[in-house]
């Protein structure tokens, strides 16, 4: 049986059009936790990249809070690090690659270095999340969801 409470800090990380969002705000509202959408906390309005000092800073403050939900994985332009480290639950959305294409492609158009990313996530980054994981929030509970239907079961599953 899946554990929740208490949960005060959650980080959901996973390849891009993972579901992510939409599982850090289904969450946020069944235990009552704030979310914050990281892409909207690093990307300009020109989808420029925040440079790394300034993100660590900007998590940081964000991570300083005492209950939250950060959404987001920002690939080769993140460092996990400040939001590891104040965590207590990590949720890791591994999805198969042919959904995450899917969602991303009704989403619209996406940048190359998105489609990159999402193309190598199990192999390039999935492997750099999980020690980061192990390293920064060795305490925290980890729930790896690697099916398209896992996180409705899952959220079911906690809240009975």
């Amino acid at each position: 049986m899946p554990r929740l409470c208490p949960v005060r800090r959650v980080v959901v990380v996973g390849r891009g059009a993972a579901g992510k969002s939409t599982l850090a705000r289904t969450l946020g509202a069944a235990v009552g936790l704030p979310v914050v959408e990281l892409d909207r906390e690093f990307w300009s309005p020109q989808l420029d990249a925040m440079p790394l000092p300034a993100w660590r800073d900007r998590q940081r403050r964000l991570a300083a809070q005492p209950r939250w939900i950060m959404d987001g994985d920002l690939g080769p332009y993140d460092d996990l690090e400040p939001r590891l480290r104040r965590v207590d639950t990590v949720i890791v959305l591994d999805m198969p690659l042919w959904l995450c294409a899917w969602r991303a492609v009704r989403r619209g158009s996406e940048r190359r270095d998105f489609w990159r990313w999402v193309l190598r996530w199990r192999r390039d980054s999935r492997p750099l999340v999980m020690a980061a994981i192990a390293t920064y929030a060795p305490a925290a509970d980890v729930v790896v969801l690697a099916r398209r239907t896992a996180p409705t079961r899952w959220l079911r599953d906690i809240r009975s």
